[in-house]
């Protein structure tokens, strides 16, 4: 191990320790499935992006969430991040091995939302009916 590094203990193989707050598998996991984090990762997913082409297919995202977004999953090890020198600098940002496991894992999700999404509806009309 590099000095200077610590090893990270994720917990037992069950994954019982995610439910404690301070395991590092729960907040990898918050930023995965931050309000944006989702997003950034599905989008990325399609094809290599610059910073502003994420920020035109991304609609409601602000500069400055995105920009959040992004170095959050940067550190996470999820998404890289490229400059290439010009003026201005081009950064570009894709999926790396783990981001784009996690992309298909997202796409499985949604592909059950979609499956389920009109039972998901009449259970919603029917609880918003009853209050």
């Amino acid at each position: 191990m590099p000095e200077g590094k610590q090893a990270v203990v994720w917990g037992p193989p069950d994954g019982s320790e995610v439910f404690h707050s301070n395991c590092p598998a729960r907040q990898v996991l918050d930023h995965i499935t931050s309000r944006w984090g989702i997003w950034v990762l599905l989008a990325l997913r399609e094809s290599d992006l610059r910073f502003f082409e994420l920020r035109e297919r991304i609609e409601g995202i602000s500069e400055k969430m995105l920009s959040q977004t992004l170095r959050t999953l940067v550190r996470d090890g999820l998404v890289w991040r490229q400059v290439e020198p010009s003026t201005p600098p081009k950064v570009t940002y894709g999926l790396n091995e783990v981001g784009r496991g996690t992309s298909e894992r997202l796409v499985d999700m949604f592909d059950w939302i979609k499956h389920n999404a009109e039972d998901i509806c009449v259970n919603q009309n029917e609880f918003d009916g009853a209050a």
